[in-house]
């Protein structure tokens, strides 16, 4: 049998896992599905299992040297490996369970290549590890973001490790933020994926150093590549030791406003 997928690039690899993930989900959509507690209010659905192992599928095939960690499946190959794929097959599990089609499936190579699609939508925001580009309907566009949508997602689900410090909620109180922007809450990576695109103006997410995450690398990857203005809640560069959570802004102003209303809550707080 031909392998379709050993002829591919890295962005070509993350496209077509992340697309592959997509259909699944797409396909079992609106089904009753079995969950998998994972504690905590946390579960995982037939969906989010199956897609991985269709993500994976494509991995194998295109890069079977490369290591993989899986939000469903964990570690596959050394953990330290040169080259290692982070993969969420469905972001937004529990929108996916209730109905809402506010999904994201993501695939990374750490430091490299990354892919997000929406499975409904059908697009795909993609990166080389240095362009940012959205594929619908078979054609590519540059990625160009932009504040103009005023529209700021912010990241409302646990846990809450920089609070009393930092709490989301009451930067959605804050006059500055109430002037200025409106609150989105998406809670996937598309999120992360629309202020690339130009259809939000910034994200904000509490929680530790989210480089390395399954959940969030492809969403930071297209974001970089597309001239966007990244860093953690404390305004550290991602990956910094002890950096926490992400701000995620079209451009340097919208950053800094945010960052500056961050700032005065916490000093609120002390």
């Amino acid at each position: 049998m031909i392998n379709s997928y050993a002829g591919l690039d890295d962005a070509g690899v993350a496209i077509a896992a992340a697309r592959a993930g997509a259909d699944v989900v797409h396909t079992m959509y609106g089904r009753r599905l079995t969950r998998v507690d994972k504690g905590a209010g946390d579960f995982a659905t037939a969906a989010d299992v199956e897609a991985e192992k269709t993500i994976l599928g494509v991995i194998r095939a295109a890069r079977p040297d490369d290591a993989v960690l899986g939000e469903e499946g964990g570690q596959q190959g050394a953990a330290d490996a040169m080259r290692q794929w982070l993969v969420d097959p469905l972001c937004g599990t529990l929108n996916y369970a209730v109905g809402n089609m506010l999904v994201a499936v993501n695939v990374a190579l750490r430091d490299g290549a990354a892919a997000v699609a929406d499975p409904f939508s059908g697009e795909v925001f993609f990166t080389d590890g240095e362009t940012a580009r959205v594929r619908r309907d078979g054609a590519d566009a540059r990625l160009t973001p932009t504040h103009a949508t005023q529209l700021v997602d912010v990241n409302l689900d646990p846990p809450f490790p920089s609070a009393p410090g930092f709490r989301a909620v009451d930067l959605l109180a804050h006059p500055g933020f109430v002037e200025r922007f409106r609150p989105r809450v998406v809670s996937t990576t598309l999120a992360l994926a629309w202020v690339a695109a130009g259809k939000r103006a910034a994200y904000v997410t509490d929680g530790g150093d989210l480089s390395g995450s399954v959940h969030f690398a492809a969403g930071i990857a297209v974001c970089r590549a597309a001239g966007c203005v990244v860093s953690g809640i404390d305004g550290t560069p991602i990956g910094q030791a002890g950096g926490r959570g992400l701000v995620v802004a079209a451009d340097a102003d919208t950053h800094g406003l945010l960052m500056s209303m961050i700032r005065s809550e916490g000093r609120d707080r002390t």
